[in-house]
């Protein structure tokens, strides 16, 4: 159990059942309607999962590794590191599983007639290592390039699946495929970089004593608390007007898209709005994280109103 918390298996889950989902209900059921073509089969698409996670799991590891100082003061019950597992074995842990990664990786890319696609996982693993050593120490940085990571997670079943396969029939098709994927990415990386901010507030004292300049740190939990407020805007915005432009005509999915996305993001603007002990930040984190799997979850909508 110990392994399966330090490599963040819930994340994991929420990682694969978003590829999952792009594959099996946002582009299978369009092949014979749209003519969608796909490159992957399920043990391919299996392998490009499991490459994704054993990467994200090797980068959840490196950060906790550098992490054990901060984390003794920010949440000591939730350290693992030093603890249930040593320093040496986690760090085998990072490197056996960034080995098998980059591997996969490499196998996969090769099966579809893309080998230079393997370059994307050998850059993935490298920029990991620098978030969790470097960039997070500085300035927004490593908020951007994490969420940013996040978001390439659903980008590559588009590049692996529907790149490949283009031909000048069926160029526009899957060109629209790989917007609505996109579309998705964008949704992740705001939601993510969110709640990237917010943890940072919630974890102040641990940043500041190793000497992390995040947000709350640079301007003051305060105006760090208001400057997030202000970005929470953003991805509410963005979503209202996608649905208004998009699925207006589709009453199920505006119906599921007030009910399970803008409502709950509504509610984290209004909390952050008045937000001041670390229960709330720690509670506004978790709304997010339940936002990201309910937007996922509106994949399983386009088979019936596109």
């Amino acid at each position: 159990m110990a392994f399966l918390n330090l490599i963040r298996w819930k994340n994991l889950l929420l990682i694969a059942l978003a590829q999952v989902l792009i594959k099996y209900a946002l582009l299978e059921p369009f092949e014979a309607s749209y003519g969608v073509e796909t490159a992957l089969e399920p043990i391919g698409l299996a392998v490009l999962i499991l490459a994704t996670l054993c990467i994200a799991g090797a980068g959840y590891i490196i950060n906790d590794i550098q992490d054990v100082e901060a984390d003794l003061i920010n949440k000591p019950e939730k350290v693992i590191v030093g603890k249930s597992i040593s320093e040496k074995t986690a760090s085998n842990l990072f490197i056996i599983l960034n080995v098998i990664g980059v591997g996969l990786g490499y196998y996969i890319s090769f099966s579809i007639n893309q080998t230079g696609f393997f370059a994307l996982f050998v850059i993935i693993s490298g920029l990991l290592y620098l978030y969790s050593t470097y960039l997070k120490s500085i300035l927004l940085a490593g908020n951007v390039v994490v969420s940013l990571l996040v978001a390439f997670s659903l980008i590559i079943v588009g590049l692996y699946d529907l790149l490949p396969m283009i031909t000048d029939t069926n160029r526009e098709v899957q060109l629209f495929f790989f917007i609505l994927i996109r579309d998705y990415a964008v949704f992740a990386f705001m939601i993510n970089l969110l709640r990237e901010l917010v943890k940072d507030i919630e974890d102040v004292n641990g940043d500041h004593k190793v000497g992390v300049q995040s947000l709350p740190i640079v301007v003051g939990r305060e105006r760090a608390t208001k400057v997030v407020f202000i970005l929470s805007l953003i991805p509410l915005l963005v979503i209202v007007f996608y649905v208004i432009n998009n699925l207006y005509k589709q009453t199920e999915a505006v119906v599921y898209f007030l009910i399970a996305v803008i409502a709950p993001l509504i509610y984290v603007s209004l909390k952050l709005f008045s937000a001041e002990k670390k229960s709330d930040y720690k509670h506004i984190s978790t709304i997010l994280k339940i936002v990201m799997l309910t937007g996922i979850l509106s994949l399983l909508l386009y088979q019936f109103i596109i």
